[in-house]
């Protein structure tokens, strides 16, 4: 069990002016594909990560039938077919939009919506984020203005966790039950609490109070007013964080839109922290007790990548022991709800055997990567096969986000926290790469170089939870066996997947 975390909003990126646009948003799609180097790649946005075994199934014969035979997790919850042939576009589509995964064309690509994974399965969570998430999705795909969204626009939904509030929204809305609800009490799955939800947008300090019955039409608002921001300003911008740093978008000016079309928001600039309920982590593998006895196992791919024999057996375990559901997570997991006690401990070591991570000690857990060559021609070398030789310990490279006995990463050993994320990364772009404070591995013409990345100053989130904030800290150093090529900048907008 992990008591909540505060959330990290990425920092705004240091710009000298307006973003550059001299294409269009080329964010691929389930429709829209991507030529990749390894075939084309299509992906396949699930709001919330929400699945029925019937699409899970669908997605498992869409890889099979089209792909290279794997499906990759991404960092925003979706699903990625890779190896796909130039001529797969109306196949795909039609094996999707049978099973329900296209409900508009039009709006395929822009609904980005994550949700806390666990919130309704422990004990301490209501169902809110996820009944708030299929509205919000049902809103998107009947908005004609939405339509202008860029596919790397995001909608955050945490259910007071913390735990998806610092991914990068543009807009974030927490939910208020953890905040108000004594941390004693216990919701029946499926159910609502009845309290609303702070919202936020991009990195401003300042939130707006939502009653639940007007958080997915807020949400939808929210974005809309940044659309009219965007169009105002003239600066061509995507997202909120990409608006000029003179003149972003504020609560107070979402604020103002909310209540021209009858949302009542009031306005907040300093909440206090939520109790520190025993929450459970959706980040580390395992079994989930919830309020009526039954377990949600959680579960990693290795490099965000299964095979779909492995896609199977999980869907399989949901149709026959779970609730027919999955749920899929940014940090490149499943989680399979509904089982009993004695199904969830069998279930698990089938899981273990099939090659997924089960135990939260695995240094796998912690571990991303970018597509890497063959699959990415960007790429310098062949990353996720590098990641898992320095896993299985044939590399240098801290590959589990602790700090080396030799202290290499930084030289002094100094202001680096253990057990952070790590991302392996192909070339400078640093694809899919976490959030916060993580290790930066970047191959480079001359080996890998080494980066701890720890933000600078993040806004702080609306809920505030009290733990140390790392220091403001980014070094690089070279490994014991790699050569540290000349500096390279650090990551600064991230390359969502």
């Amino acid at each position: 069990m992990l008591a909540a975390m505060p959330p990290s909003p990425t920092p705004r990126p240091d710009r000298a002016g307006p973003p550059v646009r001299d294409r269009g948003d080329a964010c691929p799609g389930a429709l829209r594909l991507h030529s990749a180097a390894d075939g084309q790649l299509a992906r396949v946005r699930l709001p919330a990560g929400d699945l029925t075994v019937r699409q899970a199934s669908a997605l498992g014969a869409a890889a099979e039938r089209l792909g290279d035979g794997h499906l990759s997790l991404t960092s925003r919850g979706n699903v990625e077919l890779r190896g796909l042939p130039d001529d797969c576009g109306h196949r795909l589509a039609d094996l999707l939009a049978d099973a329900g995964l296209l409900p508009s064309v039009r709006h395929e690509r822009i609904r980005n919506v994550l949700a806390s994974p666990l919130a309704g399965l422990d004990r301490h969570t209501p169902s809110d984020v996820r009944l708030w998430a299929r509205s919000l999705d049902a809103l998107l795909c009947a908005s004609e203005p939405a339509t202008a969204l860029s596919g790397r626009f995001l909608f955050v939904l945490d259910d007071g966790r913390g735990d998806v509030a610092g991914l990068g929204g543009d807009v974030s809305l927490l939910a208020e039950s953890g905040r108000r609800a004594p941390e004693h009490t216990s919701y029946p799955p499926g159910s609502a609490s009845g309290y609303g939800a702070l919202l936020r947008v991009g990195d401003d300090r300042a939130a707006l109070r939502i009653a639940a019955d007007d958080v997915p039409r807020a949400a939808l608002t929210a974005a809309e007013c940044f659309l009219a921001a965007a169009a105002e300003r003239g600066d061509g911008a995507w997202r909120v964080r990409e608006l000029p740093a003179a003149r972003p978008l504020t609560a107070r000016e979402v604020g103002d839109a909310l209540r021209a079309v009858g949302i009542a928001a009031e306005y907040t600039d300093a909440v206090g922290p939520h109790p520190a309920a025993p929450y459970a982590d959706a980040t580390e593998p395992g079994p989930v007790e919830g309020s009526d006895g039954r377990r949600a196992l959680v579960v990693l791919a290795p490099l965000g990548r299964l095979s779909v024999a492995q896609w199977r057996l999980l869907t399989g375990i949901a149709a026959d022991d779970g609730s027919g559901a999955l749920r899929l997570t940014p940090w490149r997991g499943i989680v399979v709800p509904g089982l009993s006690a004695a199904a969830a401990d069998r279930r698990l070591r089938d899981l273990a055997t099939a090659g997924l991570i089960t135990d939260p000690a695995s240094p796998w857990r912690r571990v991303t990567a970018c597509t890497g060559l063959p699959g990415c021609a960007k790429s310098r070398t062949d990353v996720r096969g590098d990641a898992a030789t320095a896993l299985a310990g044939g590399g240098s490279v801290p590959a589990d986000g602790s700090v080396p006995a030799d202290g290499s990463v930084p030289a002094d050993g100094s202001g680096m926290p253990v057990g952070l994320p790590v991302h392996w990364s192909g070339c400078e772009r640093r694809c899919g790469h976490p959030h916060g404070a993580w290790v930066d591995v970047l191959a480079s013409p001359d080996g890998y170089r080494t980066t701890a990345v720890l933000p600078k100053s993040p806004a702080p989130p609306p809920v505030s939870r009290e733990t140390t904030e790392p220091a403001l800290v980014s070094r690089e150093t070279p490994t014991a066996s790699y050569s540290a090529p000349p500096s390279t900048p650090p990551p600064t907008t991230p390359r969502p997947q």
